[in-house]
Order: structure tokens, then C-alpha cells, then sequence
């Protein structure tokens, strides 16, 4: 592996464990149930798992099969959000069904709710590409990306939980960066004209 291949590793390795490390350290986290822990990391995962595809998809990942690693880590990413999902039912089952019905009170909850399906929708849009045709599928799944990432970062800022607030910040912002850079650079939205 070349300096420049071990840099991008080094430096994604970072913008993932510095936000798992300050939330693991997290004083919030004391009196939590151990379900309750799992169902937040699965979050954050998630979370980390949103800024790792777009940069398999730019190829931008050295010394691994990009294609078939995103399709992996598109799976991690539903089961991370199933894990998030089902914790949080498993604590609060109530709050969870106010949540999937879009009634909760609380504005991270409907983004949340709206990320989440979105990422099924992608995920389903992934497995039924062939019959869809690359140009359908590709736009598809790139407004399903962008629902999930936007989604995603507001639900996550708005929460006050785990997260430390700068590193959440980095991560956020470099989610946002590295999904839009790979929209850009595939020229996904030139279908829409």
C-alpha cells in the first residue's frame, strides 16, 4: 500500500473512532440499560457507515473491491439501522411506535423515521436494480442516498445523547461532504434534465 493509500485509511479510521471513543465515554451513558447502549452504537455506526459508501463508490479506498464492499456495507448499514431500531423498541416500545407513525414530539424522531425508511427504500431499489434499468435505478437510489444522509445528519445533531458535539459535528460534515462529492463526480443529476 502506498503513503497515500495508508493516509485515507489513517484518516477514516479516525473520523469514525473519535466520535465511537468520546461516546463510549459519554457520562449519559451510566445509567443506560445495555440494550439501550447497543441501540445507540448502532446508530453511530450507521452514522459511520454513511461516509464510508460514497467513498467505496468514488473508489477512493485503496486495496479493496470497492463494488462488492459497498454492497456489504449497504447491508451493515440496514442491519445497523434494524439494531437501532429494535433496541430502542425493546426499551421504549410506545415511544418507537409514536416515532414510526410520525407522531412523536420530538424533531430528531421524524428525521430519524424518514432516514430509516429511506434506507429501506435504497436497499430495495439495490436488490431490484436489474429489473429497474441503470438509469431509473441510478436516480432512484441517489434521491433515496440523499433522503438517508440528510435525514440522518439532522436526526443525529438534533439528538443531545452519547455523541460529543465536535466530533458529531466532523462526522456529520463529513458525511454530507463525501455524499455529495460522489454525486457530483457520478453525475447523477444530469439524468433529472
Amino acid at each position: 500500500m502506498t503513503w497515500r493509500g495508508a493516509l485515507i485509511w489513517a484518516a477514516l479510521a479516525l473520523a469514525i473512532a473519535l466520535p465511537v471513543i468520546t461516546a463510549a465515554q459519554s457520562p449519559l451513558l451510566q445509567w443506560r440499560q445495555p440494550i439501550y447502549i447497543i441501540a445507540g452504537f448502532a446508530g453511530i455506526v450507521g452514522l459511520a457507515l454513511l461516509l464510508v459508501q460514497p467513498l467505496l463508490i468514488l473508489g477512493l479506498l485503496p486495496g479493496v473491491p470497492a463494488r462488492r464492499l459497498h454492497i456489504w456495507t449497504g447491508a451493515g448499514l440496514v442491519i445497523a439501522v434494524i439494531v437501532h431500531v429494535l433496541g430502542l423498541w425493546l426499551t421504549s416500545p410506545p415511544d418507537v411506535v409514536d416515532v414510526l407513525l410520525f407522531r412523536s414530539p420530538t424533531p430528531f424522531s421524524v428525521w430519524g423515521a424518514v432516514a430509516m425508511w429511506a434506507v429501506f427504500a435504497a436497499a430495495l431499489l439495490a436488490v431490484f436494480r436489474k429489473r429497474l434499468g441503470l438509469r431509473l435505478w441510478r436516480l432512484g437510489h441517489s434521491v433515496a442516498v440523499v433522503i438517508v444522509v440528510i435525514g440522518t445528519v439532522v436526526h443525529a445533531w438534533l439528538i443531545e445523547g452519547a455523541m460529543e458535539s465536535l466530533t458529531k459535528a466532523a462526522l456529520c460534515l463529513l458525511v454530507l461532504a463525501a455524499v455529495f462529492w460522489a454525486l457530483r463526480r457520478r453525475r447523477v443529476w444530469r439524468m433529472l434534465l
